[in-house]
């Protein structure tokens, strides 16, 4: 998820979806795009622009065998292998 509608390469409109946060907020998803950061390529990202920082799953790219992860006590490491 982010707020960021910069970092969207493209976000397709959606509607009537909100995201619930779990102090009970909900929120509106206003579409769905693929971001691009330098080495990396996330899609299915929801923009939801009433966040205060963004998300990411880390099991998810855990999960996917399209990236490498890595962690250690003083960074995150994460590359696109398709890439």
């Amino acid at each position: 998820m982010s707020l960021d509608s910069l970092s969207f390469a493209f976000v397709a409109p959606s509607s009537s979806i909100h995201v619930m946060t779990i102090d009970g907020n909900s929120m509106p998803l206003i579409g769905v795009g693929s971001i691009v950061i330098h080495h990396l390529s996330l899609p299915n990202i929801y923009f939801i622009s009433k966040l205060i920082l963004n998300l990411t799953f880390v099991g998810q790219l855990c999960d996917s065998s399209n990236y490498l992860v890595i962690f250690s006590s003083f960074f995150c490491y994460v590359q696109d292998l398709q890439s």
